[in-house]
């Protein structure tokens, strides 16, 4: 290679110019970017590509060769509010991890909730041949996906359609409810109080199924007096946790549906001359770090599995052979214990 083989740089280098510097055919350059193993290119030949791809510069168009290929290497997801939210956040962490680690890059779209974003968010996807998708909500709920989602293999993260006819990755509440149930008897506790969310949602409906389990399965009479439903906020668990803690047969612990309620938790055994966790026990639920971790004495509780249900979500996609779809499975991700001083 010399210099009058160079291309004047007043344009993005090309095939064409890779080929003239290397002293061979646009096919052959072709066929050593995508590694065609059936061509009988010497390593030499294959040498000589390269060096005059790294000294011009040159970046194959990815758009024309996943038109080529049918391969674009490219997952979408298309999302309410995660991308903004602190809650789940890390979901596009492990979606993005996973994606990496099979050489694909991850289109991240925030629609806010509007539909109309979303149909076109959907249809950018779909011109960039992603060759699968996830739809995400910051919280557990039903959806109505955009129509037409389905185009390609399509997943659900963090939500589900009605009749269940979309794969789901969804935080397993009942488990999740269970766990901070069953560490708190285990440490002892059998007055066991539940501030819950009073908005109809999965999570409530979840969370309270697997607190009665753990009481069941441990012999324990499920008492309704000791159950509270609130707005998921500090203000309001503050008023439910004063409630409780003010009856003659006051409860040892609270488990609180989220770890914002349980701030308010903490407020009101604090207000009353009781300790965290030698006179009252609580555990949250979310771990978000930023009020869990803070609190004194930091908050034991349960975490939503935001990255493990992002890391799932692609795996799930980049494990169909090519031209199928992900059968309407819905996968239920635990939710595990953190555990720090409150209990």
């Amino acid at each position: 290679m010399n210099d009058q083989s160079r291309p004047k740089r007043n344009r993005p280098p090309s095939m064409y110019d890779v080929a003239r510097l290397a002293g061979v055919s646009q096919t052959t350059v072709s066929f050593v970017v995508n590694n065609v193993t059936s061509a009988a290119i010497s390593q030499e030949t294959r040498d000589r590509v390269w060096a005059a791809i790294h000294a011009l510069g040159w970046r194959p168009n990815a758009v024309a060769r996943s038109l080529r290929t049918r391969h674009s290497q490219t997952l979408g997801l298309i999302s309410d509010e995660v991308v903004t939210s602190p809650y789940a956040v890390r979901m596009i962490l492990g979606a993005q991890e996973a994606a990496w680690n099979n050489r694909q890059m991850l289109l991240v779209v925030n629609t806010s909730g509007q539909q109309d974003i979303e149909q076109t968010a959907l249809q950018f996807m779909l011109e960039r041949q992603v060759e699968g998708l996830i739809y995400a909500t910051m919280y557990h709920h039903e959806v109505t996906p955009p129509t037409g989602i389905t185009t390609v293999p399509t997943i659900l993260v963090n939500c589900f359609v009605a009749d269940r006819s979309l794969p789901a990755i969804i935080p397993d509440e009942v488990q999740g409810g269970y766990t901070a149930t069953e560490t708190l008897i285990l440490r002892g506790h059998r007055r066991i109080a539940f501030i819950n969310e009073i908005i109809p949602m999965p999570a409530l409906f979840g969370r309270l199924e697997g607190y009665r389990r753990a009481l069941t399965d441990y012999g324990l009479p499920f008492d309704q007096s000791l159950v509270r439903s609130c707005h998921s906020n500090a203000q309001d668990a503050f008023s439910a946790a004063r409630d409780l803690l003010e009856r003659p047969d006051r409860p040892t612990a609270i488990f609180c549906f989220n770890d914002k309620m349980a701030m308010g938790v903490y407020d009101a055994i604090k207000r009353l001359g009781l300790r965290i966790p030698q006179d009252v026990a609580v555990i949250g639920f979310d771990n978000l770090e930023l009020i869990a971790a803070q609190l004194y004495p930091p908050l034991t509780t349960i975490e939503l599995p935001h990255y493990e249900m992002g890391k799932r979500a692609v795996e799930l996609l980049q494990s169909l052979p090519a031209g199928e779809s992900l059968p309407p499975t819905q996968h239920y991700i635990p939710c595990p214990l953190i555990e720090r001083a409150s209990v």
